[in-house]
């Protein structure tokens, strides 16, 4: 499926939208939930304005089922009520005086990795996702992982670990997983884990925080 969303602003930030696919606006409490944690692509754009007439792309990765698509709408500020597994790749853009902000999210099943390597170029910041809560696929996740880490194009590109689906009760903790994957190891880029919940929005605008640091420090 191929998702493009497009906002433009006045001087006043007031936005005018329209969406190639529109999904239906779901259920109020989980909207207020969105606003409460003040999250989306707009926010970062405002964030990241004072480098216009440039893109930002953020490639969004990890196994299937980690939580990728619920993540992005998140950021959409769309209905995640209803979720299926991506068998391509979504992408989200928000465009302002000159400057548009990129996210792709890549189907993570297995038939599908091996086409990751296509999305590579001119990447700002890649964010992986793993599934807390899915300890079998700890060790398939952190060498997915590490041969990301040791592509030619991703080198020295800053790297966000989503520790997602923290609200259930057998989730690991960011700290485990870090110890896990070894991210005290990785010398060539700066790196953070973050603790996050896709489904209630806990923990994605701090890491959305850092990668907004991440892209305007490496661009100074």
């Amino acid at each position: 499926m191929f998702f493009v969303f497009y906002v433009t602003f006045s001087p006043s930030w007031n936005a005018r939208i329209s969406c190639v696919l529109r999904h239906p606006l779901g259920n109020p409490q989980r909207r207020l939930r969105r606003q409460n944690h003040k999250m989306g692509l707009l926010s970062i754009l405002r964030k990241l304005k004072s480098t216009p007439d440039q893109e930002v792309r953020i490639l969004l990765l990890g196994l299937d089922n980690g939580g990728k698509t619920t993540l992005l709408k998140q950021l959409a500020s769309e209905d995640i009520t209803h979720i299926t597994p991506t068998q391509g790749f979504n992408i989200k853009s928000v465009q302002s005086q000159g400057f548009k902000l990129n996210v792709w999210d890549i189907g993570g099943q297995r038939k599908i990795r091996p086409y990751w390597r296509n999305y590579f170029e001119n990447t700002d910041v890649l964010i992986y996702v793993i599934d807390s809560a899915d300890r079998k696929r700890f060790e398939e996740t952190g060498q997915e992982l590490a041969e990301l880490l040791d592509e030619e194009k991703l080198s020295g590109v800053p790297v966000l670990v989503f520790a997602n689906k923290q609200d259930l009760l057998t989730a690991a903790p960011a700290s485990e997983i870090a110890e896990g994957l070894n991210l005290h190891t990785i010398r060539d880029r700066v790196w953070q884990i973050q603790s996050c919940s896709a489904l209630t929005g806990e923990g994605v605008q701090d890491g959305m925080n850092w990668v907004c640091k991440s892209v305007n420090a490496k661009r100074k």
